[in-house]
């Protein structure tokens, strides 16, 4: 999972070349709205069956659809959204998949009514169990968390469990489709065979939660809120691995830049060093967690989604950050203790629609890249990013101009899935990774 541009250029040789063309110029003619495309894996070949154009070599198969009936005798939800993959039993291997489902929505993640966090929230997610082996078959898929609330992104831990994230705030007082709270985290075990019972991960923050990503070596969980002034957080758990537990929740601040805008006109490729504030009023009546620590010097950022975890490094997207809107990369680094503020950077600001619209959910390769699934208008495409910052197209949705989401990759670093989010399949990709 490693992306070291250094170690990158190390093992394939071409360190002596940073003189002749150096990262900070491909990075500056991105910042300056330039393309600055890479080769990657070859042109997208179009889909004799119109939906997943992948570069040669490459294969795919579909399943779990809406509306498909599931091992539990339910209807597969819609909305596929963030998901990660787990090793399983025997060879097999585990997704767990989220469900940004709201109260009005046409289909619903459903179960007994002493499952349901909301009897009249639809949201939640499912878990499917994919077989060893090249054919990639689904064996089974089931409900796995239900009644909550717009289930967008989430992260995996270390521990084996997946982080489920509403994106919603909404209480009784101001909403009446709803019964109780919303804009909590969730956690769902690999091993869960039916609906777990929904507790909220309170003392994480109620925020419009996206995605988290927990750092291995001190189990701290790191947090994006997707809101157009929203902050970056972490949470420091009073026992690793126990989130029920309570903790610390902070959000970060830029050494020198209280109250940071970092939407626009910020440099690339520039670590700052960042500290962080503690969130006093961690779960409020209303929806002031952003606004508490904005107010402590927490940098904003421009509506963040997807985070992943890799080589020591978190890289999150902002949706609608940069100059033009399209989006933005960044890359945190944490320090050495949780004393230590860590440094934080813009990665990735292109600032063209053609080379990225729009990035949501984010993983790290196993091979180095980033892999960013665009949510922006027109045709939709999964984008990599090379460790030279050299962006390149790798999927194209040839079904319809809806979001990619949830990509994850295997255990083995085998298979690439993915989903289109409307309306709402899932896939498992595989080819020539090596290539």
């Amino acid at each position: 999972m490693a992306f070291s541009r250094r170690q990158f250029m190390m093992r394939t040789g071409i360190l002596g070349l940073a003189a002749a063309a150096p990262l900070q110029a491909l990075y500056s003619r991105a910042a300056a709205g330039q393309t600055v495309r890479g080769v990657g894996y070859g042109p997208l070949i179009p889909d004799p069956a119109g939906i997943l154009d992948l570069p040669r070599g490459f294969k795919y198969v579909a399943f779990s659809k809406t509306g498909e009936t599931m091992s539990d005798g339910t209807p597969v939800p819609g909305a596929h959204d963030g998901m990660a993959a787990f090793a399983g039993p025997n060879g097999a291997i585990i997704l767990i998949r989220n469900h940004e489902l709201s109260p009005d929505s046409d289909t619903a993640t459903i179960a007994p009514a002493t499952k349901l966090y909301d009897s009249l929230s639809k949201g939640g997610t499912t878990t499917l169990v994919v077989g060893p082996g090249p054919e990639r078959k689904l064996l089974k898929h089931y409900v796995s968390l239900a009644g909550t609330y717009r289930n967008c992104a989430g992260g995996p831990t270390p521990w084996g469990s997946w982080i489920s994230c509403e994106e919603n705030t909404s209480t009784p007082a101001n909403d009446t489709s709803v019964r109780v709270p919303h804009g909590y985290n969730f956690e769902v075990p690999i091993l869960a065979r039916g609906p777990v019972n929904p507790v909220p991960l309170k003392a994480m923050g109620r925020f419009n939660h996206e995605a988290v990503a927990v750092d291995p070596k001190t189990g701290i969980v790191y947090e994006t809120e997707d809101n157009g002034e929203g902050l970056f957080y972490r949470f420091l758990p009073n026992r690793p691995g126990r989130l029920t537990e309570g903790g610390v929740l902070q959000a970060l601040r830029i050494v020198g830049m209280p109250q940071a805008i970092t939407k626009s006109g910020f440099p690339l490729n520039t670590p700052m060093a960042a500290d962080w504030v503690t969130i006093e009023d961690f779960d409020p009546v209303e929806d002031t967690v952003a606004i508490e620590g904005f107010a402590k010097g927490a940098a904003q950022f421009s509506r963040g989604e997807g985070i992943w975890y890799g080589n020591g490094e978190f890289y999150f997207t902002c949706t609608d950050g940069g100059a033009s809107e399209e989006g933005q990369v960044w890359r945190y680094v944490p320090g050495a203790s949780a004393d230590e503020g860590g440094t934080i950077e813009l990665f990735v600001e292109p600032n063209d629609p053609e080379v990225l619209d729009n990035p949501d959910n984010i993983v790290v390769t196993p091979f180095g890249d980033l892999f960013l699934m665009e949510d922006g208008d027109a045709t939709q495409y999964v984008v990599g990013v090379n460790p030279e910052g050299q962006l390149y197209q790798f999927a194209r949705n040839a079904l319809n101009e809806n979001e990619f989401a949830g990509g994850c990759f295997s255990p083995d670093g085998k298979t690439f899935f993915v989903n289109i989010q409307t309306p709402g399949i899932t896939f498992a990709v595989w080819g020539p990774w090596s290539s």
